[in-house]
């Protein structure tokens, strides 16, 4: 039950409160689609894996080395071209865009974040995005947008310290509405180990650990039906978030 497992109950939770939801997966292991339960998400293919609508919207292809690319390429029509619906939950998936390696990624790069960049300022939309232990998806230009940035931690130095350099790379950028998640959280012990070693962090929640959330998962079954525990945590993350943003 790691960070997309979240995702996915939080976008279910936004959705049974009322919003209009947006998920965008931008993850280098594309699953958010199983989560949600939706058939077959093998048959999805990210956008980044799309070359023929990246040239045509960027002007490059794929793959490419040199050459001028459009900066911001037309992406109003690819949630609806290219999103799926499952139970209420639009999602797209996006993929990751690689590091390294032979050619450039900068068209893909452009396309990825100039769809998040204009569904960050759809009014009326929640968008729900799962991204890399990173910020690199966020720009100067589209922070104001951003009500919350959620690390999901685990109770583990490890991922604390990831939470650390995550919250100081928001920073960099001047995104300072940051929270956390504690996520798999076993007992008292465990959030008070959080909350102990995360001073100066606000908390938007807790998600408990919840055995049958791996086994829906191994069964293929979608995993916001498989805990009416975690359904309450995500639930009241929702609450947290409707809170207004800190100056």
């Amino acid at each position: 039950m790691g960070k997309t497992t979240v995702v996915a109950f939080l976008a279910d939770a936004l959705h049974k409160a009322g919003y209009t939801v947006i998920a965008i997966d931008a993850d280098p292991d594309s699953n958010l689609v199983a989560c949600l339960g939706y058939p077959n998400p093998e048959k999805i293919r990210p956008l980044v894996e799309l070359h023929d609508l990246v040239h045509e919207r960027t002007g490059v292809k794929p793959g490419t080395t040199g050459g001028l690319f459009r900066l911001n390429p037309k992406v109003d029509d690819l949630p609806a071209k290219y999103s799926v619906n499952v139970n209420g939950v639009r999602v797209l998936v996006a993929g990751a865009v690689r590091k390294g390696g032979s050619g450039c990624y900068c068209p893909e790069n452009a396309l990825v974040r100039a769809l998040i960049a204009h569904l960050l300022l759809e009014k009326n939309t929640a968008l729900v995005l799962d991204m890399e232990a990173g910020v690199e998806h966020l720009g100067r230009g589209t922070i104001k947008a951003v009500n919350r940035l959620l690390i999901v931690v685990e109770p583990a130095p490890r991922s604390i310290e990831t939470a650390a350099r995550i919250k100081k790379m928001a920073a960099d950028i001047g995104l300072k509405w940051v929270a956390v998640i504690g996520n798999r959280v076993r007992s008292q012990h465990d959030r008070e180990y959080l909350l102990r070693s995360l001073t100066g962090f606000d908390f938007a929640g807790f998600i408990p650990y919840d055995e049958a959330l791996p086994q829906a998962e191994i069964a293929g079954k979608s995993v916001v039906t498989a805990s009416a525990a975690v359904r309450d945590a995500a639930s009241a993350i929702v609450d947290y978030l409707k809170k207004p943003s800190p100056n």
